[in-house]
């Protein structure tokens, strides 16, 4: 019931080839091109995760070539497991990691999903707490808020029975973008007969991979958003709103510089605050739900409750993406407010999106006499630690011109399509 897989293993390959035996990993990153090793070394959860935890508690073993030439294996629960906890979620500082030895569970060929209507965050938040109770059979719960009084909750099981008489899928250049289905669904009137699909499994599993969530409908090719919000449209430029393709694409241009792309762990205690906060300040929507079950935590994902103290039970990811300011010394400072916020509420942020801490402000949310410690131990000071790896500032990550031409976009567009290519012909 496990797999072996090399770092650079994308989700949508490692999935193919465990459910030729039936199975799958329990925690599965919803965009397909996310890798192994940067699913272990970045800090990846998903629907699953109330249930299992983080991608990297999922994984029971990895090797990895010390700084000073040694390869050595680092269990969670067993050698090296200090090392093991120390590697997850800090983006390579403590070594090259090389190997994962990934848990397994059933597969089954669909997901049931249920969506349920709820009205503000509080709501969500409730309706969430109560899915994930123990005793609940659910595989699968998030949720996604639509605005401050409009949201839906999603919960699935995998199934081996198609209840429906169609299957919904999201994989087609026909099919909808699954968020745009999930509103259509979160009409109060549903509430009492909340609406079910029944969906192939991969089809759930990698159910946002089109339209890269929400965020596909920001790039300047598709403004105004409403000539492109057909399915006729999204059919024919398909093939650029992939996630593959669409963030080369944003990086290849650099307009990532030109979004709010947060991802941000709260306890459920001070979530509903932090959601006020967001839609107070920033009017950003749709928001992305997803709870996490917190156990043995390791240095960059503790989620404390407030009070400086870390502590077991069920947190929540919310997902803040959107535009932000056009002036760019006011998009750093909003950031910086949103993490200074998150800070005061006992959160933490994923460590993969834009960090624009001070170094001493950084330090103090996470443990550097740990983290030093673990340097020392396993010979790695002489690699770049992850303060300076995942570190933005105004004078050292200007924002370049962002004024959009048909040319420029078209380039980037192709740029982003040949890079795939490319990345797909060394994968194969």
């Amino acid at each position: 019931m496990t797999v072996i897989a090399e770092p650079n293993v994308s989700m949508d390959v490692l999935v193919k080839e465990t459910l030729k035996h039936g199975l799958i990993p329990p925690v599965i990153p919803e965009f397909p091109g996310i890798t192994v090793g940067g699913a272990f070394s970045g800090t990846a959860g998903e629907s699953s995760s109330f249930r299992y935890g983080y991608f990297d508690r999922t994984v029971r073993s990895v090797e990895i070539i010390l700084a000073n030439g040694e390869v050595v294996t680092a269990s969670q629960e067993g050698e090296r497991s200090d090392l093991f906890n120390g590697a997850a979620g800090a983006f390579g500082t403590l070594g090259v990691l090389t190997l994962f030895e990934i848990q397994l569970v059933e597969a089954r060929k669909y997901v049931e999903l249920t969506y349920l209507p709820v009205g503000d965050a509080k709501d969500a938040i409730a309706t969430m707490k109560c899915c994930t109770e123990s005793g609940k059979e659910f595989d699968f719960v998030d949720g996604i808020q639509f605005s401050k009084s409009s949201g839906v909750v999603c919960v699935g099981r995998m199934t081996d029975t198609c209840a429906s008489t169609s299957l919904q899928t999201f994989s087609g250049a026909w099919d909808p973008w699954f968020y745009m289905h999930a509103q259509s669904y979160s009409s109060p009137g549903n509430r009492k007969k909340p609406l079910t699909d029944t969906i192939p499994l991969q089809d759930y599993l990698f159910r946002y991979d089109r339209g890269a969530f929400w965020m596909g409908k920001y790039y300047p090719l598709f403004q105004p958003w409403e000539w492109m919000n057909n399915r006729w449209a999204r059919w024919f430029w398909d093939d650029f709103l992939h996630t593959r393709v669409l963030f080369q694409s944003m990086h290849i241009s650099n307009r990532s510089q030109k979004f709010v792309i947060q991802d941000l762990g709260l306890p459920v205690e001070t979530a509903e605050e932090f959601l006020e906060f967001v839609d107070e300040e920033f009017g950003i929507y749709p928001l992305w739900l997803c709870p996490l079950k917190i156990g043995q935590e390791v240095n960059f994902q503790r989620i404390g409750g407030g009070n400086g103290k870390v502590e077991e039970g069920m947190k929540l990811n919310i997902g803040v993406w959107g535009p932000g300011a056009e002036n760019f010394r006011t998009f750093v400072q909003d950031n910086r407010r949103l993490e200074k916020r998150l800070g005061e509420l006992g959160g933490r942020k994923w460590l993969y999106a834009h960090t624009y801490y001070t170094e001493e402000e950084f330090w103090a949310l996470y443990d550097r006499g740990e983290y030093e410690g673990l340097r020392g131990k396993y010979c790695a000071k002489s690699l770049p630690d992850v303060f300076g790896k995942v570190r933005s500032t105004e004078t050292e990550f200007p924002r370049r011109d962002l004024k959009a031409t048909w040319a420029g976009i078209w380039g980037h567009l192709l740029g982003g399509k040949v890079q795939y290519l490319l990345d797909g012909e060394k994968v194969k």
